[in-house]
């Protein structure tokens, strides 16, 4: 019956949250237990001892394991058990030799735990059979679950083997959210079974007691809902003087509440497998019969043995899962830095790439607030509640990075937004002023499916909890959500940030405030070089170090597809390796000093095309070098320019039966003017601004490989030497790049020119 108070539910909640379930005082009758002290004598025994082997638990209480169990080795097997191993182990088969169970076999289990040594009994099983059945289901389970490619896929695998393993009538394997709801991924139902696949359990239905439980001991069986609990005996452990901690006790009782829960459910047998990942309670596997049904402990070991094994697995592919994502985010964020920086401002950046933007955060709108000012892109709100939550912004949250998925729960004092926008993400990119960029999402109805009504219920009389009655479809529509925002966009946020502080945003507002602090903007620099060089350059290069790895080791095992994809990865990896490269080498040219010396320009022209011949050799291509005069430069910085400029003038000629490439120079009025010229596809010269621009590209990368840094780097080299950059094309006619230096002398010091 509901509640008529909403006060005495949750307080009914709260007591059912407190609810000593590791010290129940009793066991399940399926098997018998005797807790032992440091000499092995019994200190206390189940009262249902007399049913198994004919001796009362009172006539047990301080007699000697060794004269109720003549088994020579089993004091020291007992003495090798771990104090810190506190789930059953098995030990092995004995026979008493005092009672009624003379010839029977049972399956001893033994485990320490809060300073007691805990001994189990149970009915032995052959384990011949166990081994002969059991192993291989195990090993064909192991091989496919190789070939699974998502987590749904593998929960699906998991519920079939444990099917075949123990014979229950329904087997679901769920995940908890991050509310602690479960949600079914995978289902095997016989017959005469409900079914729940795709339906979802309230948190509610497992107090945190329990998930404590679950998540220390893997395996939980009730072989039958209806039975009767035998008490320990004495009540209160003797040497501990508190009542026993049966926690990791495969025969503990289990709550009355969880009893009923399962009779209203029509399940008299159950068994829970917990699947825990990197320490948490990721999610379990629940095992249900409508009669009753025994698990014997090699069944129990097996399943432990699986559980172990699909936790890896789930690991395993929401790790590779969450790297790609990483990945995918860290080259999104190149590029909207290479945009950024390639403009005036953040602002400006921003504007330029708007479907990188949004891509970013797979948002539908998103806005850069600059002090009084707002630019926005996609589906975003009017400027006037961007404006308002970012004022909100800086009255209330002191972080970094906000994010909320129900803007109608998380900012009631701004509705209009709440109706416009279901989510956002937001993050400061000024350490100085209200300058943010954030990204919104629109409202995304669910339709979740509850196993029955996801309400707790209260006895009128008693004011106790009643487990749920009830377990039809029932359907309730989310709204005001947006899909949530996970942990690698929130990550890549604040690393998006820093880089943003690092390159543009801080260049910017010191280079508005006072001249001396751009060395501090340049410390700033540095500092971003080394986290991309650690935080880039390292993941990718294990990424594809990796995926080479895996290739050699699991290739065979992989489908065409799957080594199709293993491709992609290394291949994007590679190719983001390069790109990241490249990035930091142009970030450190506007540092790296300068150091002029004479520069034959004829001789260096030379030696380039020696270095590049086995790139060209195959090729007719005809050079035309005019004699070119000696320069005062950095050596290093210019063979790089002319570097890239043959090297584009080769790449965009290949398609030409003979390539025409000429290189010359000329001097006029102050300046040296060095050209190279080519019969390649050429360029519309309406884009001939874009071409000097970071990751600006005219061509597909399909059709002309490169990352698109390469003539950013010309323009900045030649700036630092104080000269300029130009170019002029003809589409499908050839282009021809130039470059204008200044004749300089060795007693200019370009470091104090304004660039």
């Amino acid at each position: 019956m509901t509640a008529r108070y909403p006060e005495a539910l949750a307080a009914a909640v709260e007591r059912c949250a407190d609810e000593p379930i590791h010290i129940p005082g009793s066991i399940q009758p399926h098997g018998f237990m005797l807790v032992l002290d440091t000499d092995l004598r019994v200190l206390q025994a189940s009262q249902n001892v007399d049913e198994w082997i004919g001796l009362s638990p009172q006539n047990l209480l301080g007699q000697p394991l060794q004269e109720l169990i003549a088994e020579p080795t089993l004091p020291a097997r007992l003495a090798a058990l771990a104090e810190d191993d506190r789930n059953p182990f098995h030990l092995g088969d004995v026979s008493f030799a005092r009672g009624t169970a003379g010839g029977t076999s049972f399956a001893l289990m033994a485990h320490r735990h809060d300073g007691q040594l805990i001994v189990e009994l149970e009915r032995a099983s052959n384990p011949g059979d166990a081994y002969g059945n059991l192993y291989p289901l195990m090993r064909t389970f192991v091989t496919q679950l190789h070939a699974a490619e998502d987590l749904q896929s593998i929960c699906q695998l998991a519920v079939l083997e444990l099917h075949r393993i123990t014979g229950f009538g329904r087997i679901k394997a769920y995940r908890f959210d991050e509310e602690g709801n479960g949600q079914v991924l995978a289902e095997h139902a016989e017959p005469g079974y409900s079914s729940y696949l795709g339906h979802h359990f309230p948190a509610s239905d497992i107090p945190a007691q329990a998930r404590r439980l679950y998540r220390e001991n893997l395996i939980r069986v009730i072989p039958d809902a209806s039975y009767q609990p035998s008490p320990l005996l004495p009540v209160i452990n003797p040497a501990s003087g508190a009542p026993l901690d049966l926690g990791f006790a495969s025969l503990r009782s289990v709550s009355p509440v969880h009893l009923q829960y399962m009779r209203n459910m029509g399940t008299l047998a159950s068994m829970s497998v917990s699947i825990v990942v990197r320490d948490r309670l990721w999610g379990l596997i629940s095992c249900h019969n409508h009669e009753p049904r025994q698990v014997s402990h090699e069944t129990r070991t097996a399943c432990e043995l699986l559980a172990r094994i699909l936790a890896l697995q789930i690991d395993a592919t929401e790790t590779a899962a969450q790297a790609l994502r990483k990945l995918e985010l860290r080259r999104l964020t190149v590029r909207l830095l290479g945009g950024m920086a390639d403009c005036d401002s953040v602002t400006e950046g921003f504007r330029s790439m708007p479907e990188v933007v949004l891509a970013f955060a797979a948002a539908d709108g998103a806005a850069v607030v600059s002090a009084d000012s707002c630019v926005s892109v996609g589906d975003a709100p009017a400027d006037e509640q961007i404006m308002a939550l970012a004022h909100w912004l800086g009255a209330h949250v002191p972080n970094q990075l906000f994010s909320s998925d129900n803007l109608q729960r998380d900012l009631p004092l701004l509705p209009e937004l709440a109706r416009h926008s279901a989510g956002v993400l937001a993050i400061s990119i000024s350490r100085l002023h209200a300058h943010y960029l954030i990204w919104f999402r629109r409202e995304r109805v669910r339709t979740i499916n509850w196993a029955g009504p996801p309400t707790k219920q209260q006895d009128e009389f008693s004011g106790a909890l009643t487990p749920r009655n009830s377990f039809d479809t029932w359907r309730e529509e989310l709204r005001g959500y947006c899909a949530p925002w996970d942990d690698a966009e929130r990550e890549g946020a604040l690393e998006l940030r820093s880089a943003v502080l690092g390159i543009v945003l801080r260049k910017a507002e010191e280079m508005a405030q006072l001249a001396g602090e751009l060395r501090e903007s340049n410390k700033e620099l540095e500092s971003f070089s080394y986290s991309v060089s650690h935080d880039l350059r390292a993941p990718l290069r294990h990424i594809a170090g990796y995926t080479e790895l895996l290739g050699e080791l699991e290739g065979d095992q992989l489908t065409e597809r799957g080594k199709r994809f293993l491709g992609n990865i290394a291949e994007a990896a590679r190719f983001a390796g390069t790109l990241v490269d490249n990035l930091l080498s142009f970030s450190q040219m506007g540092r790296s000093a300068l150091h002029l010396s004479d520069v034959d320009l004829t001789a260096l022209v030379d030696s380039i095309r020696e270095e590049m011949r086995p790139d060209y050799q195959e090729r007719q291509v005809e050079w035309r070098v005019e004699p070119m005069p000696v320069i005062v430069a950095d050596a290093a910085f210019i063979h790089l320019v002319l570097r890239n400029l043959i090297e584009n003038a080769l790449k965009y000629s290949r398609t030409r039966e003979q390539a025409l490439i000429e290189v010359g120079a000329s001097q006029q009025s102050g300046e040296t003017v060095v050209y190279v010229r080519d019969n390649g596809v050429g360029f519309d010269m309406q884009y001939a601004g874009k071409l000097f621009g970071v990751f600006q590209r005219l061509h597909r990368m399909e059709q002309f490989e490169g990352t698109g840094i390469g003539l950013a780097s010309v323009r900045r080299i030649v700036e630092r030497h104080g000269g300029r950059v130009w170019a002029e094309g003809r589409l499908d006619q050839g282009a021809a790049f130039f470059f204008a230096l200044p004749q300089l002398t060795y007693t200019t010091n370009l470091d104090d020119r304004k660039e």
